[in-house]
């Protein structure tokens, strides 16, 4: 029975994707998975089909807007991986080590030679000195703020030597009855550059678990107490299961960590004047963290310099220029990151912040299981951001 249903599986994922570099009426065909909003895939479109006629081939596309790393590890499981896949930092290491990606140092030879693209997003995509991925863009962690909020309440705006002590203090002068001065998610991927910026982490480049050294200990328990103690932040019962974007939107909350994916949502909905920030500044200065998310060929695409021409389509300045219009990506091509297409005067008016706290950035280190070790920090951690427990110098956390 169980074969039986694999076989089923199996067939239903030809009869939907089709196999990978196959001939369709004596045409190529290339397979791509991605994730994406709508918008962004209405972006895409028409950069696919330019290349489409620019090479005489049928690209396949297979979007995914959920779960998109769970359906793709059943395309892998049923032998009809795409050719080229997008992904991010945090999972490509789950392929690379089980020997399903193809290195692309070869194909892209004069690119990494030039340095086209920022080191950083490009080591963010790499492993063991391979590279398995082009990037597209970068992503770090800034504070957003609403500038009306600061003027209505007589408070000058944050600057770039800004210190915890002043994210506190100043976050405590905005907090008012159900509005709170500072907001953020409680997946660590939102609070970890603080505990980078106070000498701290969750794991080591090695993947070693260091949460449970003093300085991680004392900056993780900064953020939580901002939430039961000083009461600055809201708790996840006071956001009443709203992001921190939307109550940021609603101006319940002046200020809030996030990263750049928020630009063209902010841009089109909000009804004051905001800016950014880089993160304040911890006794080892302001670190954001360095994430990249690009395009990685299949090692078992059957044309491999086929799906390394679609890479080097979709990553081209022009292709890029267009992604980065819409104001979704920092782009990881230094020649659209110092333009005008970037640099474009629209809000945020400091965008550049994003370009310059990428040069101390640090890729976020990925130990093996590294996806499930978050999310059981993640569940670990409800019960200290609600101040049901306290962090103490013998806390350990076991991962």
């Amino acid at each position: 029975m169980k074969r039986y249903l694999q076989t089923i599986i199996s067939l239903l994922f030809i009869v939907l994707f089709g196999s990978a570099c196959t001939r369709e009426n004596n045409v190529q065909t290339l397979t791509y998975s991605t994730w994406g909003s709508q918008s962004e895939i209405q972006v895409m479109k028409p950069i696919i089909a330019d290349f489409e006629v620019k090479n005489n081939v049928k690209v396949k596309l297979i979007y995914i807007p959920q779960n998109y790393f769970q359906k793709l590890h059943l395309l892998f499981a049923s032998n009809q991986a795409p050719d080229v896949i997008f992904i991010n930092n945090y999972y490509l290491p789950v392929y690379a080590k089980a020997g399903l990606l193809e290195d692309v140092s070869a194909y892209f030879k004069e690119e990494f030679e030039n340095k086209t693209f920022f080191q950083n997003a490009v080591n963010a995509l790499s492993l063991n000195d391979k590279k398995y991925g082009i990037p597209r863009d970068i992503s770090n962690m800034v504070v957003y703020y609403n500038k009306d909020i600061f003027l209505q309440n007589k408070t000058d705006y944050p600057n770039k030597n800004w210190n915890y002590k002043d994210l506190r203090r100043i976050a405590s002068r905005l907090t008012q009855k159900d509005k709170w001065g500072i907001g953020f998610e409680e997946n660590p991927i939102f609070w970890e550059p603080i505990l980078w910026s106070n000498g701290g982490g969750i794991f080591a480049n090695d993947g070693e678990l260091i949460l449970n050294s003093q300085e991680s200990k004392k900056a993780l328990n900064y953020c939580i107490e901002l939430k039961t103690k000083y009461h600055v932040a809201p708790t996840q019962i006071e956001s009443a299961n709203r992001t921190m974007a939307q109550m940021f939107l609603d101006e319940k909350v002046a200020m809030i960590i996030s990263g750049r994916w928020l630009v063209p949502k902010f841009r089109e909905e909000a009804s004051f004047d905001w800016d950014i920030i880089n993160l304040p500044q911890g006794t080892k200065g302001s670190i954001a963290g360095s994430d990249s998310s690009g395009w990685a060929i299949s090692k078992s695409a059957k044309d491999k310099e086929l799906a390394a021409r679609f890479i080097k389509h979709m990553s081209s300045k022009a292709t890029i220029e267009k992604f980065t219009k819409s104001g979704l990506i920092t782009p990881a091509r230094k020649d659209c990151a110092y333009s005008n297409i970037f640099l474009d005067n629209q809000k945020p008016k400091s965008a550049k912040i994003f370009l310059d706290i990428n040069e101390n950035a640090i890729v976020t280190p990925i130990p093996d299981k590294y996806n499930q070790k978050i999310e059981r920090l993640t569940k670990l951690l409800e019960p200290y951001f609600l101040g049901e427990k306290k962090i103490s110098p013998s806390t350990q956390f076991e991962l």
